[in-house]
C-alpha cells in the first residue's frame, strides 16, 4: 500500500476530517504507542498502520483490503 492508498483509505473510511483526526491523535499501542503519522514517519509501512488503525477503530473486515485502491476503469 502507497502512502497515497492509506490517505484514500483513510477519508474514504472515516472521512477526510474525522481520518485526519484519527491519524494525528489517535495512539495505537499495537505500533509502539504512536499514532499513523508518527508510524509512518518512523518508516512502518502504510499497510500496517491502516490494519492497526482498522483493528483499533472496529473497521469491518470487509473494509480492510483493497482500501485506498482507485475503483477500476469500466
Amino acid at each position: 500500500m502507497k502512502l497515497s492508498e492509506f490517505q484514500r483509505a483513510v477519508a474514504d473510511e472515516f472521512g477526510v476530517e474525522y481520518g485526519r483526526a484519527l491519524t494525528h491523535d489517535l495512539v495505537l499501542g499495537e505500533l509502539g504507542g504512536r499514532t499513523a503519522v508518527e508510524a509512518l514517519a518512523g518508516g512502518i509501512p502504510a499497510r500496517e498502520v491502516w490494519l492497526a488503525l482498522c483493528r483499533e477503530t472496529d473497521v469491518p473486515k470487509a473494509h480492510w483490503f483493497g482500501a485506498g485502491r482507485p475503483a477500476p476503469k469500466p
